[in-house]
């Protein structure tokens, strides 16, 4: 368990950390307006776990992400991706990182006017120009039977629920067999049922293919079933991380107001 209230600043440099993780970040900072977001954050994740990312609106949760994946560039520290610092990559180099990443979007994000099984075929058709026809397809198929859409391959977006657009949505995030998922929000909107039915297969894709995961929730009980740990930002700082139980015992104020009111 850690907590920037207790403990120094880990001295470790960004190279060493990023020897056992997939992801990891270091004295990571991102002030808009001149307001600091995210201030000399460090985290990591390795292959097999899954971090979740808690905190109020406007702690900085989502522009982690974003920085994660290249599109917003930090103010300074560093973001290494499965060894590399991709902070000032040329994006050439940046777009082939980007391919090992799928990203799951708080609202799905899915093309309106393509249906759920060209949604899921968009980045094959832009990224893997060796595939043909035919294996594509078969590949669509198979990714969406993994996330239980199989007999919804021809619908469209807007006939599909909620639930069902994050699972097409997955399906699309794993086109590229990612050594990395990001995931906003997953269960953001929908109702207990389907958000349980989402953690359910978010901790199936897990068990199967061994990814490096950073969830970014407001929902607890979904961090607390699908992450091996959680960390708690606030005021752009990491004020504890680990798992449910250390936040549990944790006397840090902020933190008990958090859990008593998630």
């Amino acid at each position: 368990m850690a907590s920037v209230y207790d403990i120094p600043l880990n001295q470790k440099s960004a190279e060493e950390k990023c020897i056992p993780s997939v992801v990891a970040v270091e004295h990571l900072c991102k002030s808009f307006g001149g307001k600091a977001v995210l201030d000399g954050i460090s985290l990591g994740v390795s292959r097999g776990e899954t971090l979740a990312v808690l905190g109020r609106s406007g702690t900085g949760k989502s522009v982690l992400l974003r920085i994660l994946i290249g599109l917003v560039t930090p103010d300074s520290g560093t973001v290494c991706i499965q060894g590399e610092n991709i902070v000032g990559l040329a994006l050439d180099k940046l777009g082939s990182i980007r391919k090992r990443m799928g990203f799951l979007f708080q609202h799905a994000a899915l093309y309106d006017s393509l249906t759920v099984a060209e949604n899921v075929s968009f980045p094959l058709d832009h990224h893997r120009a060796e595939m043909s026809m035919l294996e594509r397809k078969e590949r669509v198929h198979q990714l969406l039977a993994e996330v239980g859409m199989k007999n919804d391959s021809e619908k469209m977006p807007s006939n599909i629920s909620g639930g069902m657009q994050k699972r097409v949505g997955l399906a699309r995030a794993l086109a590229l067999e990612p050594e990395i998922l990001l995931l906003d929000e997953p269960t953001a909107g929908l109702d207990p049922i389907s958000s349980g039915e989402i953690d359910e297969l978010i901790l199936k894709l897990q068990r199967e293919r061994q990814m490096a995961s950073i969830v970014v929730t407001h929902d607890l009980h979904s961090a607390r079933t699908i992450a091996n740990s959680l960390a708690l930002l606030d005021r752009g700082k990491v004020v504890i991380e680990g798992n449910y139980e250390d936040l549990q015992h944790s006397d840090i104020e902020f933190v008990q107001q958090f859990l008593k009111q998630s």
